[in-house]
Parts: C-alpha cells; structure tokens; sequence
C-alpha cells in the first residue's frame, strides 16, 4: 500500500459505526495486513497482548476501553511487558470519542477525538514499512486532498461515464482544476466570506444532490462574467476570475449523494496547507487511468528537486547574495539578474520542478529586499519565465494552476494577505506551459532566448488549443536553466510513436537510434538549445545513459553539440510513497556550453549520506577523468582468457534436468548416465541449485534414442521448435538432441561469470568447474583457460570497472565480455605475476571449500563473509593492485581512475599500431 490507500483506509474506518471488538483488527487491516495475518491475530495464535487487546509483534500493541479511560489504559500498554517482549513501535488505545497514540521509539504521542485520528496518519506510516514519514507529515494536507478528490473522481465517472470518454476526458479535467482552484479560494480569503464555495453548494443543492451540478454550474459562469447581475445573488457574491480557468463551458457531471457528500468532505479541509509543487504530481494521477492504480507513487519529493536545482543555478544565486552582502548596488544588479533568468522544464509534468524553482527564487528576492529597505516591493519575478512542455493536457493544466497558487502564497508571505488579494484577481490570461510532445516542438519557440513576443496561435492560460503559447515576453539577454524528470522508457519498451520520436531526435546523427533510452531525446534537444542561450541543463535519469552500450552512442553526440559536464549525482534511490519501496535508481547530470575548472560530483550512500568530490572533469562514466568513451571490443586488450557466452538450451525446458528428474532417468536406463552432465546457470552458480542437462554428441544419437525417456525428452524439444515464431528456432528441431546454441564447452576446466548479479557483494561472482559441466547462457565462460584469470574476475578492480561501464539492470550489475572483460586495463603480466595471482585465485576456492556446502550467495553477503575468504580477497587484491601502483588504492574512485587512465593508454597503443 502507499500513503493515499493508508488514509483513504483509515479514513473510512473513522466514518464507520466505532466497534470496539472490530477496530484493533481493523486499524491493523489499514496499513496493509494480510487476511491470513488477520486470522492469526484473531485466533490468537499470534496475539500476545496480556491488556485485552491486540498485539501484533514488531509493530503495534492496540486495546479499545470504556469511555474515559483513553489515557490510563494508554500508561498500562507503555508499561506492559508484553509490550516490551513484543518489540512494539506503536500502542494505540480509543475509547470511540478520544483516541491516544505514542510512538514508543520517539517518545512522541497523538492525542485526538476520535473522528480526526486520520489527521495524523503520517504517524503510523512506520506500520506499513514506509520510511519517508518526515516528508509524508510535511505533505500531510496534499495525500488526505488527493484522496478525497480521487474518491470524488472516480464517483463522478461511476454516474456519468460519458466523462470518462476521450471525447469528454478533458472537460472532466479542467472540472476538477476549477474546483481545486475554488477550495483554495475560499480558504485564503480570495473569495470574500469563510468556506464561500462550499457553503454556497450546502445550502442551495438539496440533500439528494439532484441540482448539484446545477448550482455548481451557476457558480462557474459567474467566475467567468465581468458583470454578474443577471445570474440569482447568491452566485453574484463570487469574483470574477477568468484566465481562461472559467471559460469555455460551465458542464459539470451530475452529483449522487455520495459524490455531494465528498464534496463537502473536500471542501472543509484546510486548503491553505496545500503545497502546490508536491500536489500536483499526486493530483495528475487522479485523471490518469494507467496511474490511478498506483496513486500517490509518483510523488517527488522537494529534496529530490532541489539536487537538481541547487547545483545548477540557485547555489550560484545564493553564493553572490552573500558575497553582496549590504552592498545595495550589488544587490540590485543580482536582483535584476534573477528577474531575466528562465526556468525551462520540457517535461514538466505537473510542474514541481518549476514550482520549487520559483519558490526558492522568490526567498532569495525577498532577501535582497529586505536588505535594501524595500520588504514590501512588488516582485520582479515572473511566472512567465518559468516554462514547461508536458505531453498530457491535465497535467499541463494543472502545472499553471500549480504556479498561480504558488504566486500567491509568496505574495502572501512577503507582502502581506491585502497586497496579495489585491493584485491576484482577475488571473493573467498569459500562457506559459505548452502541451504538446517535447520532441516534436521547437523549443526555442516555447522558451524563446530573447525578447520577442512569442505567437503561437494561442488564446488564453486554461483555454490554449495543444501546441500552442501566447506569451508577452520582454526578457533580453537572460539566462536559460533547462532542468527536469523526463520519462525514461527504455529502447526495448518504447512505444511506435516514442520510437519515432528517437528516430526524429537521433536518426542524423547516429546508425545505431535504436538502442537509445528515450530519456536521451531531452539531453540532446537541451544541448542544442544552449547552442542559442546562454545557461546549463540538468535532468534526472536512468543511470542507464552513463553506463553501457548507449555512452558511446550518445555522449560523443553530446561533446559534439558543445556541452560537457558541470556536475553530476551517481546512482542512488529516488524514492517515492510506497510501502517497501525500494525507488527508481536515477542519476542526476548537468551540463553546460561553458568552460570550467571546478566541477562537482556528488555521491549518495545508502543511508542517503552525500559526499562531495570537486573534480577537473567528468566523463561520461560519471568518474573523475578525461572525455573517455569504452567501446566494445572483439578481444581483450591484452593476452588473457577468451571469454563467450555460455551454451543456450531454447528447449523447453525438456534437456533440463531437477536432482529427481536425473535420479529417474538413471534409473530407467544403465545407459543414461553417458548423457547427463552437470549444468551451471546464474542461480545454480549463486545460490547452489543443482540442475543437469541431457547432452547428446552426433554420434551417439542413436545410442541415446533406446532410450524411452530421452527420446520423449528429444521429440518434446523437436515439437516446442517447430511451433517458435523465430524461423532460426524452428530450423534448429532437426537437431532437437543438442542446445540450440553451443558456444563452447571446456576440456579441462572452465570460470564462469553470471550475466546479472547484485551490487550489494563487494566482488562479482564467480565460479571454477570443470570438464563435466555445462554452462548456460546466464553466464559467460571461459574455458580450459589458466586460473590466474579468475583472480581478475574476483578483484575489487574488476568489480568497479564492472559497474562504471557495463549497463546495469536497476543498479545489478550486467556483465559483458566485449563490454566489460575485454576492455579491463590490466598492466603486462610477468610470469611471476601470473603465478602469484595463481595462488591468490586457489585460496579464494580454498576458503569457500571450507565453508561447503554454503552457497555463494550466503559466501558473499556483505554481513557474514567469513573471515578466512574475506582475508583471501584482501590478499588478492594487495597482490593485483600492487601489480597497478605499487600499493593498495585508497578507495574505488581512486581505482576508476587509473583504470580510465589505463584504458586510454593502451586503447591509444592499439589505436597506433
């Protein structure tokens, strides 16, 4: 579950007759227990509470008591020692009008009437396994505003399906924008009278709703009518807001009771607590079909924003205010700067990348103002220079209104609730968010560099046809930050309009388009666009496009077009709503046209601890160093092991053998075991499983067919052949006996290398076997290869370059031998090197030996490696770095970047010869 499904959940248990026997079970239920844990509980099986209540071990100890007893029986629960025993994080205790609650890790309690504990929802979020709950309270209001507003959404389409037709799809989003911009309203003195909007709807729609729409409707057109005195007086009261937000048709669907009653739900929140740049990227998902199953996911977090925006350009603003200081004339010449600066977002979604950014610009102004005497000044900053392209007409619209909301609550801040009232009304009929596709539009014509007035056909700010602005723009000279989270879509997900669009962007450019992530689009685009403005760019993206195949393919298209990197964040989690959610892995990087001798890298541990690394140069691979670009390559660099890919089956399944299938079939035929070898894939490497292979040579084809089960085995093969969509599969059921692909196969031993593994081991693993075993294509192989190869494999060396070059799947490595093996720097070996590397390779295998039968997986665990493989790695790495440098590197960034300066020297020798 994520935060909205939590309140909406215990939201519906507050509304719900108070049962005191039923609420522990239900409370538990909200945060996402399962049936079969509910039951437990129930039956006591797993119910430890020596109060009468209910206690669920690890998370909460609940007990319901007799009125007025809330707080005692609040004290017995801290106090109990099942309590204790249990490892409780929460007690909870309600009599159905009072409700009490103390985190028993922080100390902190809730303590509330009954019917508001969902208010305090964040608090509890800890039950459900989600640890962002610091940025869940600040954003409290915007989840409780998207649930009600989802649960009125989805009611609204239940009576009126038309609306959800594509036809009708917009009105019904441009209805909801109207009234999130009305409970905003009426709750920050915008419309003249407390709770204006939502009173007016209570008393004038009668209790069965049936004129709801009507009312409503009424309410609208008056918000779009300079002189209101023909509509009835109780709809004259309301101003004239315009913009475009109440234009066009006044349609509302019709209300059912229900829907009446979330209504009014909605309105009595708070809605001065609303953060328009964490609302809206929740509030999109509530009129999108695909996302409204996962709602509240998508949110990003203001923290997350500013990685982005703080390097980019505001800590550059917030360096020269301090060096301003008092200084009047400095500080007007910043504040003039800052009044031509663009913040241009060409994927900005509901527009919190462009929110944050005007917000933090507004505090610096303020700061300027204050210090000049002149705290009540009007703001020079204009939402005209905060631009956006988003593909979808919802969130484009509610990206505007987003803005608008902030504008106002800074002028509120700074300048006082009259002086914001004032000069808020009627709204700017200006448009500055263009919907329409990023990669179709010329973007210069969306964020134009200079001063002219940008026409493109459009009318006003909520009415603008799809591709289209009409913006008043007088900022000459300015600066232009491009900055974002476009969509990511990797090249074997994308769609055949997405495809076509990389094609558009790439196709000039480069053969090989095809391989690229969609996200790549925006880094070109932004670099072509510095190419006319002065500025940078900085997105976040899968840390894909640094890494693999898609760095030789697009960087040098990127150095090309004039940018190179200012800073950049590596991999980490960007995080969302979700219980055990475990994030998308991004990278952050930000380019610019101009030269610079200091650039930033920023590394974020898994504890979200960040490091800052001031470097001369970054590369493509995210390191320290020159412009380096790793490309595959046929053959290692040097003299080593020959490394393939393991034999591929393309077999369903039917040459495959568990440990009873094996035993079976020795035990039908005397004759079998001649063709049952050991198999190796990823799994049976990692975490031990055993698995075997029927393996038939030409010529003993005949011999194998006596016998009954082979033969099945051999002509289910043939079969599942025949019946592939791949004609090269279906040519291969003529050789039904053997793997459809054999790469190659060891005569005295083989390393054996999984294709995918995860990051969290301190080395890749890797296996040694010998002539008896087949590989499968999870892995890579070399075989009948000489030991000290493995040696390399298992270094804390290779495992860098590993991760720096290759493509990773999330942040799991993905080896490749053209990728990753042959394009390992290794200095010339002597013998003698070759020889201890030998024995270093021989005491890993040793160390594991003596730990049989515990699998790798358990070998390798960050947390319980024995003491005796984890010297045996040491030593290997001593011997192998000392063999580089002469010493043991400090750390992994001072690895890479001797490898990179090794890859450089010897491609460069290869290169000349």
């Amino acid at each position: 579950m994520n935060a909205i499904e939590i309140e909406e959940a215990i939201s519906e248990l507050a509304e719900q007759p108070f049962d005191a026997d039923e609420f522990p079970y239900q409370f538990i239920q909200s945060f996402g227990a399962k049936k079969a844990t509910l039951d437990r509980l129930r039956k006591g099986d797993t119910n430890k509470s020596d109060q009468g209540g209910v206690l669920q071990r690890n998370n909460v100890h609940i007990a319901t008591c007799p009125h007025g007893r809330v707080t005692e029986t609040l004290t017995a629960l801290q106090n109990s020692s099942a309590t204790q025993k249990g490892k409780v994080k929460f007690v909870v205790v309600t009599d159905g009008a009072d409700f009490q609650s103390a985190d028993l890790t922080s100390g902190e309690v809730v303590a509330c009437e009954y019917k508001d504990f969902p208010d305090h929802f964040g608090f509890f979020l800890p039950l459900a396994g989600i640890s962002t709950v610091k940025q869940i309270r600040e954003s409290a209001f915007d989840i409780r505003a998207t649930s009600r507003l989802n649960r009125l959404y989805v009611e609204l389409l239940k009576h009126n399906p038309d609306w959800g037709t594509n036809e009708r799809r917009s009105e019904m989003n441009h209805f909801m924008a109207r009234l999130i911009f009305c409970f905003f309203a009426e709750d920050t003195e915008i419309f003249s009278g407390e709770n204006l909007f939502t009173d007016t709807i209570t008393k004038m729609s009668t209790s069965d709703s049936s004129n709801t729409h009507e009312i409503i409707s009424t309410l609208f057109e008056a918000m779009n009518t300079k002189n209101n005195a023909s509509l009835p007086r109780w709809a004259q009261v309301f101003p004239y807001v315009n913009g475009g937000l109440f234009s066009g048709s006044t349609d509302v669907p019709v209300f059912s009771k229900i829907a009446r009653s979330y209504l009014m739900h909605i309105g009595s929140l708070d809605w001065t607590k609303i953060n328009p740049d964490i609302f809206g990227s929740m509030i999109q998902a509530v009129a999108d079909d695909e996302e409204r199953g996962s709602l509240g996911m998508h949110y990003t977090s203001v923290p997350n924003i500013l990685k982005v925006l703080n390097p980019l350009f505001l800590d550059d603003l917030r360096t020269r205010l301090e060096e301003a200081g008092d200084n009047r004339a400095k500080l007007k010449n910043l504040r003039d700067r800052m009044a031509k600066i663009r913040v241009f977002d060409p994927a900005c979604g509901s527009g919190n990348f462009l929110v944050i950014a005007y917000k933090e610009i507004r505090v610096l102004e303020f700061e300027i103002n204050k210090r000049r005497g002149e705290d009540d000044a009007r703001t020079e900053i204009k939402l005209t220079n905060f631009r956006g392209i988003e593909l979808r007409e919802f969130p484009a619209e509610i990206a505007r209104l987003a803005l608008i909301i902030a504008e106002f609550q800074c002028d509120q801040l700074y300048r006082g609730q009259k002086e914001a009232l004032a000069e808020f009304l009627p709204l700017n009929a200006m448009n500055w968010i263009t919907c329409g596709n990023a990669l179709r539009l010329d973007w210069l014509s969306v964020c134009p560099p200079t001063g002219a007035k940008v026409k493109l056909k459009g009318d006003d700010l909520f009415n603008t046809p799809l591709d289209q602005a009409e913006i008043d723009f007088e900022n000459e000279g300015g600066e232009t930050y491009i900055c974002g989270n476009p969509p990511y879509v990797g090249s074997s997900k994308q769609t055949e309009s997405q495809k076509s669009d990389v094609r558009n962007v790439f196709e000039t450019h480069t053969k090989t388009w095809r391989s690229l992530d969609l996200v790549a689009c925006w880094f070109k685009l932004a670099a072509d666009f510095l190419n006319h403005s002065t500025g940078a760019f900085a997105f976040v993206s899968t840390n894909s496009i640094c890494q693999g195949e898609q760095v030789p393919i697009v960087w040098p298209i990127l150095y090309e077009a004039g940018v190179d990197i200012n800073f950049a964040r590596t991999s980490f989690k960007w995080a969302n709503l979700a219980s055990k959610n475990a994030g998308v892995t991004v990278v952050i990087v930000g380019l610019s046209p101009l030269p610079s001798t200091s650039k930033t890298l920023f590394h974020e541990d898994k504890s979200g601890e960040t490091s800052v690394q001031v470097v001369s140069s970054i590369n493509a691979y995210l390191i320290s160093g020159p412009k380096i670009i790793v490309k595959p390559l046929t053959n290692a660099l040097d003299k080593r092991g020959f490394m393939i890919r393991g034999n591929m089956p393309t077999d369903g399944g039917h040459l495959l053998l568990n440990s009873d299938e094996k035993s079976l079939l020795l035990a039908s035929s005397s004759k079998a075991e001649k063709f049952v070898k050991k198999f190796i894939g990823a799994q049976e490497l990692i975490r031990g499983l055993s698995r075997f292979c029927i393996w038939i040579e030409d010529e003993d084809l005949v011999d194998a067919l006596t016998i009954p089960d082979i033969e099945n085995r051999i002509e289910s093969v043939r079969k599942m052949r025949l019946d592939s969509k791949a004609s090269s599969t279906r040519d291969y059921a003529k050789y039904a006996h053997k793997f459809r692909q054999i790469q190659g196969i060891s005569k005295e031993n083989c390393v054996v290398v999984p294709r995918v593994s995860s990051e969290n081991r301190e080395y890749l693993p890797v296996g040694f076997y010998d002539e008896s075993t087949i590989v499968g294509d999870r892995n890579f192989t070399m075989c009948d290869t000489e030991i000290w190869n493995l040696s390399l494999v298992a270094s804390r060396l290779h495992w860098v370059w590993i991760g720096a070059v290759c493509v990773r799947m999330r942040t799991d490595f993905s080896y490749s031998n053209t990728l990753g093996w042959n394009t390992f720097p290794v200095p010339k070996l002597t013998q003698k090197n070759k020889d201890d590397l030998t024995r270093c390779a021989e005491d890993i295998l040793l160390a594991r030996e003596a730990h049989f039968p515990a699998t790798i997986a358990e070998l390798y665990d960050p947390e319980k490696m024995p003491d005796n493989l984890r010297a045996a790695h040491d030593r290997n790495d001593e011997v192998l770095e000392r063999i580089y440098i002469g010493r043991r590197f400090r750390n992994d960034t001072e690895r890479l970047e001797k490898l990179f300066d090794l890859y450089t020297k010897m491609t460069t020798k290869v290169g000349a010869a």
